[in-house]
């Protein structure tokens, strides 16, 4: 595990303290917590664009003729 000097301004240390304090973990905790979400998300993205760019026209079309030709579950309507 390494250990990270981290600055923070007063006004979001004290929030990140209430924040930890009701959820009832530490703020080292919640910081690591955060930082995964956040890392998960840019990575998320940065996989989905990547995935798109593989992605085809042609072949996405030729999976919609395989679809029965049938009315849509209620709630699905467009």
């Amino acid at each position: 595990m390494r250990t990270i000097r981290l600055h923070l301004s007063n006004s979001l240390h004290a929030q990140a303290r209430e924040l930890a304090e009701r959820e009832g973990i530490s703020i080292n905790q919640l910081i690591a917590t955060s930082l995964a979400e956040k890392m998960s998300a840019l990575l998320t993205h940065e996989y989905l664009e990547a995935r798109a760019a593989r992605g085809s026209k042609a072949a996405f079309r030729r999976v919609l003729k395989k679809v029965r030709d049938r009315a849509p579950i209620a709630g699905d309507e467009r």
